[in-house]
């Protein structure tokens, strides 16, 4: 096998969301030539409809402290600007998404119905699981809903390109919850649509939660092949 296809196939196998990060700094230029390289996703007619904010130590801490504030009172910003999940859950998704859940409560000591530890396990999102470095990614609300699979590949690139450099991300649809607090924090236009944040950096190792493995389904469960 050509020596280029292992690193990007090692990337993307490697690849998964670490939710504990090591405070050792990313550089700038070192997110700026992961952004560059996102940037290389494909989108229709090449609008590149994504725009992001990246934010390191006090502005990354003071946004921080801004929504744990209000996730501490039990306060949202009325509801996400976009549907991420479903209205109603059915299988076959509810029973991955349950199986994800409680393998990581699992790994973190959570018994089912504390809610008093679960609020805080969500709540390390919004501190971007200690990373160095979050982003936040936001949409034009002019442009057509159907560009967030542009923003998709745009953060898939952005992903993996991290991981072939030893760093590790988790993107985070938590960060939608907040989205009035992030847009008057960050002075973001009211035209743009915050639909999830991620945490860049370097994964700690000793963490229990970040040795989670989510299983994938055989290509034939999701694939029908016809003309073969």
């Amino acid at each position: 096998m050509n020596e280029a296809i292992k690193y990007v196939d090692e990337a993307i196998r490697s690849r998964h969301s670490m939710r504990r990060f090591l405070p050792t700094p990313v550089p700038k230029a070192t997110v700026r030539e992961l952004l560059e390289l996102a940037a290389c996703a494909p989108s229709g007619t090449n609008v590149q409809p994504w725009r992001v904010y990246a934010l390191s130590g006090e502005a990354k801490n003071a946004l921080s402290a801004a929504i744990m504030a209000k996730h501490a009172a039990g306060e949202t910003d009325g509801g996400r600007e976009l549907d991420y999940y479903p209205k109603e859950w059915v299988e076959p998704w509810l029973s991955r998404r349950r199986k994800c859940g409680l393998g990581l409560y699992s790994l973190l000591g959570i018994q089912k119905g504390d809610t008093v530890r679960m609020k805080e396990q969500a709540g390390r999102n919004y501190i971007f699981f200690d990373a160095p470095v979050g982003l936040i990614f936001t949409l034009d609300n002019r442009l057509g809903k159907g560009m967030l699979v542009d923003c998709g590949m745009f953060l898939g690139n952005l992903m993996i390109a991290a991981r072939a450099r030893g760093l590790d991300t988790c993107p985070q649809a938590f960060f939608a919850d907040y989205h009035k607090t992030i847009r008057a924090h960050l002075g973001i236009a009211d035209n743009e649509i915050v639909y999830c944040g991620m945490a860049l950096g370097y994964a700690d190792p000793n963490a229990p939660e970040n040795t989670l493995r989510t299983e994938r389904e055989a290509v034939e469960v999701f694939t029908d092949f016809r003309g073969f």
